[in-house]
């Protein structure tokens, strides 16, 4: 009798408690970020500084505006208008600088140029490879081991497992709804550009240091991308992502771009030249050497890219979609 009554008691908080607490107001919506410029542009990415200055080189500043204190720069490159920005390091920078260019400037199109690490053994350092799709691809389920392998719980095992770690889709919301994203895509037409720039492009061979690769770079397009939170220097793990992934180009920024670029319906495309084999080399990690050269490389691209672009489609188009 006395457990009834306990229990008697507690359900009646219980009932109260979502009876009797105050519901939510609806709240009048919140006013639109304000626009810092009119003009249709082109978003152009990197993370860092060697990769943003690359950019800077070859463009033509007009106006500087503040970002979360940093500089972007809306400015006209490969004779498109562009607005160039360093977002940071790594996924939630990369993602939240996106966002903030999307909400306050006229973004017709999303790209990023940068380095990354190779893991497509058919290619080199100083190669750049533009992917058709990308995957964040240390979203990922670390399994419980079992006598019978590994138990993900109710996560699906679709992507493969290096070990323990299995990847996952993300949550992707648009106006169309809520998805389970694994690849997102990059739009096609600016796919076709690029393809259109890798005919004209020239790629430098030789870093300020006078070191030079063994063979003059090339240009990958199409094929697959990744991108974590990660810096990899792992051999094995950079095998695993090319033989269960097929991705050429492993980075921390370019995915997670994608993803926000899908959920504001806008289209991306992601330019990575290979500043090291991540973990693939015989000796040390190459980064430190070729990054430069990389980052020139990539944004040589790009420039080439935004000519074939505008020859072709005018700013103010939009496209894109995911798988």
């Amino acid at each position: 009798m006395k457990h009834f009554r306990q229990g008697s008691i507690i359900l009646a908080v219980l009932l109260c408690f979502c009876a009797c607490r105050p519901q939510a107001v609806p709240q009048a919506a919140a006013p639109s970020p304000p626009r810092l410029d009119d003009t249709p542009r082109i978003a152009v990415i990197s993370a860092f500084e060697l990769e943003f200055n690359a950019l800077l080189d070859l463009a033509s500043p007009d106006k500087a505006y503040e970002m979360q204190g940093r500089l972007v720069y809306t400015a006209e490159l490969g004779g498109q208008p562009v607005v160039l920005a360093a977002s940071g390091v790594s996924m939630v920078n990369a993602a939240m600088t996106t966002q903030w260019l999307l909400d306050h400037f006229d973004i017709q199109a999303v790209v990023v140029s940068g380095i990354a690490g190779g893991a497509n053994p058919q290619l080199a350092v100083g190669d750049v490879v533009v992917p058709a799709r990308w995957a964040q691809y240390q979203e990922a389920v670390f399994a419980r081991e079992t006598g019978d392998g590994w138990d993900t719980a109710w996560y699906g095992d679709d992507y493969g497992n290096f070990g323990m770690i299995f990847p996952q889709p993300v949550e992707a919301h648009s106006p169309e709804g809520q998805k389970s994203i694994f690849w997102f895509d990059v739009d096609p037409a600016l796919l076709e550009a690029a393809r259109q720039a890798a005919e004209t492009v020239n790629l430098d061979r030789c870093t300020y240091l006078v070191v030079c690769l063994e063979e003059e770079p090339r240009v990958e397009i199409g094929g697959s991308g990744v991108s974590g939170q990660a810096f990899i220097n792992n051999k094995s793990y950079r095998e695993w992502v090319w033989n269960s992934l097929a991705a050429s180009a492993m980075d921390m920024e370019s995915a997670a771009v994608a993803q926000v670029a899908y959920s504001n319906q806008v289209p991306f495309i992601a330019f990575r030249a290979l500043s090291d084999l991540a973990g693939g080399e015989e000796g040390d990690n190459q980064m430190l050497l070729y990054m430069k050269l990389a980052a020139k490389n990539s944004a040589s691209l790009v420039e080439q890219f935004l000519i074939a672009w505008g020859e072709t489609q005018p700013v103010g188009v939009n496209g894109g979609g995911s798988s």
